[in-house]
């Protein structure tokens, strides 16, 4: 820092101090710019995807189920030795199996879970490992409440969703934030390099770039169907019983 910006006192004058804000603001407008481009285009895309995500989410929580079950054989067998007959593994829950009373409350189950699943899929998270945790627990328990045909407990987890603070503060991006350090220029500088960081991750990630160098964004819909595609297949393979 040259002299001419601090003060007798060796503080920081106040036109520096100004000019970091004024560069803090800028970059804030700028992140949520790039944020907003950025989760309006995902939105879009996954309107179109909808089907193949949450089948791609239904069969992965069935595929880490049975790992587990088959976990859980495997130390049976252990303890009991030879004798031992293992249990019938997780077996995925076919649609005909739901006990509805209505075609109008299968509809409503159906809108409920869509809805849901389009809020908290784990694909929204792929950035912050513990977002995804915790959207993967709440899309399993989704599944679960889903697949038992139970329309009132659906009801009852989808407003839990959309009401408990902790889930609607996650799936809204939160600013880059710092502790306080010992001066207010210390302090956002800090945040100035927060800020810096979030941004440069906001434009490397996949979508953005797609959105800022395909001549036509939504081509880049195909690409993602075969991604889909072919995940599905193998995790239809995999958890074929």
């Amino acid at each position: 820092m040259k002299k001419s910006e601090l003060s007798v006192s060796g503080q920081v004058t106040s036109e520096r101090l100004s000019h970091l804000k004024r560069q803090i603001e800028t970059l804030r407008q700028a992140l949520e710019e790039v944020r907003q481009k950025t989760c309006a285009f995902e939105a879009q895309l996954r309107t179109h995807l909808i089907n193949e995500l949450i089948e791609e989410q239904e069969l992965t929580v069935l595929y880490k189920q049975q790992k587990l079950a088959k976990k859980e054989q495997r130390q049976a067998q252990k303890r009991k030795g030879k004798n031992y007959v293992p249990p019938e593994g997780l077996k995925r829950i076919p649609n005909t199996s739901k006990t509805i009373s209505s075609e109008s409350d299968q509809k409503e189950m159906k809108r409920i879970y869509r809805e849901a699943m389009m809020y908290v899929h784990p694909d929204k998270f792929s950035m912050d490992d513990q977002k995804i945790d915790v959207a993967t627990d709440v899309t399993a328990r989704l599944i679960s409440i889903y697949q038992s045909g139970d329309l009132a407990a659906l009801r009852a987890y989808h407003a839990h969703i959309f009401s408990d603070q902790e889930l609607v503060s996650m799936m809204v991006p939160a600013a880059a934030t710092v502790a306080p350090t010992v001066s207010a220029y210390d302090y956002l500088e800090q945040e100035k390099l927060n800020l810096e960081q979030a941004l440069a991750q906001a434009k490397n990630r996949q979508t953005y770039r797609v959105l800022t160098t395909y001549n036509d964004p939504m081509t880049f819909l195909e690409e993602l169907k075969a991604y889909y595609e072919d995940r599905i297949t193998k995790l239809r393979r995999r958890t074929r019983t």
